[in-house]
């Protein structure tokens, strides 16, 4: 065998440990499976800066095992992610808008201000989501819910790369 160059030893070692990780990624309980979220998360290149930052930092709590935090985290850039959707397109924000004067929206950070359940049913009610939509990202809200409060959930890594998955594809179905 040929003597190799520190570049050859740094490619090959570079190259061994993303093999590994794929096998690891294989094993159930392994955080090593956040690479491949992490891959099918690289698709997403709509994301604002925030958005970006606030995915980023939930893949990192869920490789350090903090599962709630992810649970967390993530559905903040999802909601940062809706009010931007609903803002960046004039009909779904004018619609809004002379339905529900009293809520004063005129930029995507005025949503904060509404309960997200409460958005959601009016996105459906303005025919902008569907009804599957709506209890899909419901059902996405009441699990942050269990995660950002007391209580006796404890979301495994199975749980938490699921979750995140699912947002991942919600955020997909709105962009098209």
């Amino acid at each position: 065998m040929a003597a190799r160059t520190p570049r050859e030893v740094a490619d090959w070692a570079a190259n061994a440990q993303v093999e590994l990780s794929k096998l690891l990624a294989k094993r159930e309980g392994s955080t090593h499976r956040v690479m491949t979220l992490t891959e099918s998360y690289g698709k997403l290149t709509q994301l604002n800066i925030k958005q970006d930052s606030l995915f980023r930092e939930a893949l990192q709590c869920a490789e350090h095992g903090l599962y709630r935090s992810a649970h967390v985290t993530s559905f903040a850039a999802l909601m940062d992610f809706v009010h931007e959707w609903i803002a960046a397109d004039p009909n779904r924000l004018t619609a809004i808008q002379a339905q529900y004067p009293q809520w004063k929206i005129t930029q995507a950070s005025d949503f904060r201000e509404q309960k997200d359940y409460t958005l959601f049913e009016v996105l459906k009610k303005q025919g902008l989501i569907t009804n599957a939509m709506t209890k899909a990202l419901q059902g996405l809200l009441a699990k942050r819910n269990e995660c950002a409060h007391p209580g006796d959930y404890e979301p495994s890594i199975n749980d938490t790369l699921g979750y995140l998955d699912e947002m991942m594809k919600r955020i997909a179905t709105l962009l098209h």
